[in-house]
């Protein structure tokens, strides 16, 4: 009879020898920030690290030059993918450089050591243990092109961590839509001949302030919020051409498709009430709603726990934004968890304040406990068929509903 907790224990033992390896992708892409689609030394160093524990590479991934699949094969069975992130965000400190606030150093460094720590224990099970290298999370959505790509149609599970202020099992994030619209009227001076004139920037206000009467008839979760990118030349000429770029935000898909259609007949609106022209289209890609299934969660908490993270978020009762993984989880099961890290300033992922953290020691104790988390969730999955077709079982019903 297979002993799992050994298993498990001796998993302990390798990420323990791995320590100031994985340690070391961190503070490399750390030290190296990149921003998004531009994560080229990231790939290089983390395609040449699992290239030497033996995993064949990828390159150029579903014709993304900043995309990698890296395999390791242990014969037929389950393939479980972890989801390296490596981008970085920009204009931080006085000279407004790169830096990842959102620990994306953090994240690949966690997702290739438990890769490389499950990579030693092959003896033990039969599949595929894959790390997919996922671009540009925080600008266009790389996942988005990679779905689109079938790159998981081959994947049986994904395993993803990210830090945040809280531990939480039941993360939620809202499907988005970005969307630019552009209004075209006709210049003229706006003192001499006002009445020649088709005002472009009226148009946009006049969307805006649709919108805001929108607002009073949405769900609570729902959010649009926009900007105005360009507003005319000079006052006293009537603008002929302005653009505004939105966020339409929801807590499912289906929702955000009837929410955005709205917002567009806002700016349609807007064109018969000026005399102007409206163009739109999106500017970044369209994320999902993160789809959660049950069983994971239990699964993962048994396994945090096993490693001292307790005191996890109930109810889903954090604010939330948006992320491509879930669009990920809308075709593969995936198990998306947030750890917190134990520091006594106020600070969040994506402020300044936080790059103090991503890098440091405490971070460094929540990776090693999120890697032996991450690989005993796929040892329990790998050694007992049972649980991966309840989990499959799971994710069908709940894209049914």
């Amino acid at each position: 009879m297979i002993n799992i907790l050994k298993i498990k224990e001796k998993s302990y033992e390798i990420e323990n020898l791995l320590k100031s390896e994985i340690e070391g992708i961190s503070d490399y892409l750390f030290k190296n920030p990149e921003l998004g689609s531009q994560e080229f030394k990231a790939v290089a160093f983390l395609t040449k690290t699992l290239k030497q524990h033996g995993f064949n590479i990828i390159d150029n991934y579903c014709d993304l030059p900043t995309a990698f699949r890296a395999e390791f094969s242990c014969g037929e069975g389950p393939a479980i993918a972890f989801l390296a992130e490596y981008d970085a965000l920009p204009g931080y400190g006085p000279d407004k450089v790169p830096g990842h606030a959102c620990g994306h150093n953090w994240i690949a460094a966690g997702t290739c050591g438990a890769a490389i720590v499950l990579s030693k224990l092959k003896e033990n099970f039969k599949g595929k243990i894959i790390v997919i290298g996922t671009p540009a999370e925080e600008t266009i959505g790389g996942k988005v092109n990679m779905v689109e790509a079938n790159a998981f149609d081959d994947i049986d599970l994904v395993l993803q961590m990210h830090l945040e202020s809280n531990n939480n099992l039941e993360c939620k994030t809202l499907a988005i839509d970005c969307i630019k619209f552009q209004f075209t009227g006709r210049s003229a001076h706006a003192a001499a001949h006002p009445e020649e004139g088709v005002n472009a920037l009226d148009a946009v206000q006049l969307m805006f302030a649709g919108i805001n009467a929108l607002r009073q008839h949405i769900t609570s979760d729902a959010r649009i919020h926009g900007i105005i990118t360009y507003g005319g030349d000079a006052p006293n000429t009537v603008p002929n051409f302005t653009e505004a770029k939105f966020h339409i935000r929801a807590a499912n898909r289906e929702y955000l498709n009837n929410l955005t259609k709205k917002v567009i007949n806002c700016a349609k609106g807007a064109t018969l009430m000026t005399g102007t022209e409206v163009h739109f289209e999106k500017f970044e890609n369209s994320f999902d709603n993160l789809l959660n299934l049950p069983s994971l969660q239990k699964l993962m908490k048994k396994n945090l726990e096993a490693v001292g993270i307790d005191n996890f978020l109930e109810g889903g009762k954090k604010s939330f934004g948006s992320s491509d993984i879930g669009n990920v989880s809308q075709v593969c099961p995936t198990m998306y968890t947030e750890l917190a890290l134990n520091i006594d300033e106020i600070c969040f992922v994506h402020e300044e304040a936080y790059l103090k953290y991503v890098n440091s020691e405490e971070a460094y104790d929540k990776l090693h406990k999120s890697i032996k988390a991450m690989v005993g969730t796929s040892i329990d999955i790998l050694l007992n068929p049972t649980l991966l077709k309840d989990i499959k079982e799971e994710f069908n019903n709940l894209k049914r509903k």
